[in-house]
C-alpha cells in the first residue's frame, strides 16, 4: 500500500481533493458502500428465500458465500465501469472529484479491463447458485450501465428512475440463488427498494443541486426545481406504505412496525419544514431514508428469528 504524498499541512492535493491510499482509491474504484448496502439487501432476500423454502442456513452457507461473493463483484465491476464511462464529469463534483479515474491514479483503459473482469468473476459466482441468479445479475449490469449511466443518466430527468431498477435487483438475486421460482415476497423486495430508491436520490440530489447543475446532469432538483422536488419525494414515500402488506407472511407486528416507520418518514419531512432551510430538509430525510431500509432489512431478519 502506497503512502500519500507530501501535501503540506492542508492534507490536500491541488484543487483541494484529499489523499488518498491505492487502498483507499480501489475502494473509491469500485464505490465499496453501495456494494455493503447492496450485500445487506441481497443477504435479506437470501435469508428469507431460505426461511420460507425450509432451508437452513449453515446447511447452505455454500451458496450464501456464492450469492454474496458474486452479487459483490458484478456491482464492484459496474460500479468501476460507472465511473469509467463518467470520468469526463466527475471532476465538477465535489464528491466524486477525487476518484482515481479523474486524479488520474488509475488508467482508465485499465479500469475498464478489471471492471469486466469484476463482472465477470461475478458471474462466475453466480453460476455456483442457479441461473436464474445469474440472468437477474446480469439484468442488473445492463441496466446500471445501459439503461442508466449510458443512456438516461445524461439527458432525462427520469434518470433516477431509471436507475432504481439496478438498485432493486440485489434481493431477487439473493432470492433466486436459493429458489429460482421468486416468491411474491421476493418481488415484493424488489418493489420495495425500487420505490425506496427515488426519494432518496432525490434528497441527495437536493443536497448537492449545483454540482449537478455544473456537471450537466439534469437531477430533478436542477430541473424543476426544490419546491417540486418535495413534492415528489412525499408521493413515493406514501407510495412505500401499503408494501408491508405484501410482507404480512412475516407477522402482524412487522407489518405494524413498518407501517409506522414509512409515517415516520413523512413526518420527518413535515418537521424539518421548520428549518425553513432546504439543504438541512434534504439531509436530515436522507439520513432517515438510510436508516429506514437498514432497519427493514434487520427486522426482516430479526422476525424470523423470533
Amino acid at each position: 500500500m502506497s503512502e500519500p504524498r507530501a501535501l503540506g499541512q492542508s492534507g490536500l492535493k491541488n484543487g483541494g481533493v484529499p489523499a488518498t491510499t491505492v487502498w483507499k482509491d480501489i475502494m473509491a474504484l469500485i464505490k465499496v458502500g453501495i456494494v455493503n448496502s447492496n450485500a445487506i439487501t441481497t443477504f435479506t432476500g437470501l435469508w428469507l428465500a431460505l426461511h420460507f423454502s425450509g432451508q437452513g442456513f449453515f446447511n447452505n452457507l455454500d451458496i450464501v458465500i456464492y450469492t454474496l461473493l458474486g452479487s459483490s463483484l458484478i456491482i464492484a465491476g459496474s460500479c468501476s465501469l460507472n465511473n469509467y464511462i463518467d470520468r469526463d464529469i466527475d471532476h465538477l463534483m465535489d464528491r466524486t472529484k477525487g476518484r482515481p479515474t479523474v486524479t488520474g491514479k488509475m488508467n482508465p483503459t485499465k479500469v475498464a479491463v478489471v471492471s469486466f473482469i469484476l463482472i465477470a468473476a461475478g458471474t462466475a459466482f453466480l453460476m455456483l447458485t442457479t441461473w436464474t441468479a445469474v440472468l437477474i445479475g446480469l439484468v442488473g449490469v445492463f441496466s446500471y450501465i445501459v439503461l442508466y449511466t449510458i443512456w438516461s443518466k445524461r439527458r432525462y430527468v427520469s434518470n433516477t428512475i431509471v436507475g432504481s431498477i439496478s438498485g432493486a435487483v440485489p434481493p431477487l438475486i439473493g432470492w433466486a440463488a436459493v429458489d429460482a421460482n421468486l416468491h411474491p415476497m421476493a418481488w415484493g423486495l424488489f418493489l420495495l427498494l425500487f420505490l425506496w430508491q427515488p426519494p432518496h436520490f432525490y434528497a441527495l440530489a437536493m443536497r448537492r443541486v449545483e454540482e449537478y447543475r455544473a456537471a450537466g446532469v439534469p437531477m430533478l432538483p436542477v430541473v424543476k426545481g426544490f419546491k417540486v422536488t418535495k413534492v415528489h419525494i412525499y408521493i413515493w414515500i406514501a407510495a412505500l406504505l401499503p408494501l408491508p402488506f405484501l410482507f404480512s407472511s412475516l407477522g402482524i407486528p412487522f407489518t405494524i412496525f413498518a407501517t409506522l416507520l414509512t409515517i415516520g418518514w413523512l413526518l420527518t419531512g413535515i418537521y424539518a419544514k421548520k428549518f425553513r432551510n432546504d439543504r438541512k430538509w434534504a439531509t436530515l430525510m436522507f439520513v432517515y431514508s438510510i436508516q429506514y431500509l437498514t432497519i427493514l432489512c434487520v427486522g426482516m431478519v430479526i422476525v424470523t428469528l423470533i
